[in-house]
């Protein structure tokens, strides 16, 4: 009777443990946070040395949460991989001298871990003169003196839309040079109407993508509407040609897709053509310290994102914008 007796208790212990297991199962929150990773660029100041960054001393925050951070990794040796997209529009404000030897330079310059395509912003869309190759003289080849006006019609931002759709995903970086007058005649805005459709669709398209857009403003704005904050009376203005109010807001929403990817803008300060030389040499170094940076994201969808550093003198470019996935739970 006692054997029996003992094995009755062992019963109803192991029913109450399975139970047990079971409501603490049904009852504990399933973990909602998701692996994220995306590309940062560092910038250091006044001797700033970037090589002491590390993810203990980088904050992340998504939404209005901190997010933990579970790696940073240097964007070289064998992570250094990129496919790097040099896009054009067929404007004429791009001349055949200098500017295109200097986009020809940079490209024959990078190092032979980055793949570089060459496509025009042509009416039909994208035109790629060349795939992503790791031959950098013929993409240099490829780039050519624009055709004048046959662009005309054509949304830059529709273009670099539908360049995203044809770029197939990739485990290396992937970025995009983008240069225009940053001008869309599809969208009749005006200078006070900084909102265009088009444009905000491509950029969420590119967060969404992880993809880094760089822009050179080529369109010849008025030298004392470039700058809203140091305001010239058009009477100072001494320059012969002023150029078209439509440059203005070309060079906002260039701005804008640059800003808000994590790139870089950069545009004419007078209405002489001039090299591209130092815009490109600083994307360059931009490229060459960029790092990988992973944490645990807790909000699906598109999520506002912030990375800063502690180390003194010492800033963090990233896209303002977070694409995170449902987690599993």
């Amino acid at each position: 009777m006692k054997k029996a007796s003992n094995l009755q208790m062992l019963i109803v212990l192991a029913v109450l443990t399975v139970a047990w297991i079971q409501a603490g199962a049904q009852t504990a929150p399933a973990s909602t946070e998701v692996p994220v990773s995306l590309v940062l660029t560092l910038q250091g100041h006044h001797g700033a040395d970037l090589s002491g960054v590390n993810s203990g001393n980088l904050i992340v925050t998504e939404g209005r949460e901190s997010a933990k951070i579970t790696n940073l990794q240097p964007l070289q040796g064998e992570r250094a991989g990129l496919e790097l997209f040099i896009m054009m529009d067929n404007a004429r404000e791009i001349s055949n001298g200098t500017q295109i030897e200097d986009i020809r330079h940079f490209i024959l310059t990078q190092p032979a871990t980055t793949k570089i395509g060459v496509a025009y912003m042509d009416m039909q869309g994208p035109r790629i003169a060349q795939d992503l190759t790791a031959d950098h003289t013929l993409a240099a080849q490829a780039v050519i003196t624009p055709l004048a006006n046959l662009a005309n019609g054509q949304s830059p931002y529709t273009a670099l839309s539908q360049l995203i759709d044809k770029w197939p995903a990739s485990n290396d970086r992937r970025e995009v040079v983008m240069i225009s007058t940053g001008e869309d005649a599809t969208f009749g805005g005006s200078v006070s109407d900084k909102m265009n459709p088009y444009l905000d669709a491509v950029i969420e398209k590119a967060q969404r993508a992880g993809i880094v857009v760089f822009t050179i403003a080529t369109g010849r704005e008025p030298l004392h509407l470039q700058d809203e904050h140091q305001f010239i009376p058009p009477t100072q203005n001494t320059l012969a040609t002023v150029g078209p109010t439509g440059a203005v807001l070309g060079r906002i929403y260039l701005a804008q897709i640059a800003e808000g990817t994590g790139g870089k803008l950069y545009y004419y300060r007078s209405s002489a053509p001039i090299s591209f030389a130092p815009y490109l040499r600083d994307v360059s170094e931009r490229l060459a310290n960029q790092y990988l940076v992973s944490f645990l994201a807790k909000k699906p969808g598109l999520e506002s994102l912030k990375v800063k550093s502690k180390v003194p003198h010492i800033d963090v470019v990233t896209a303002k914008k977070v694409y995170v996935p449902a987690g599993k739970g």
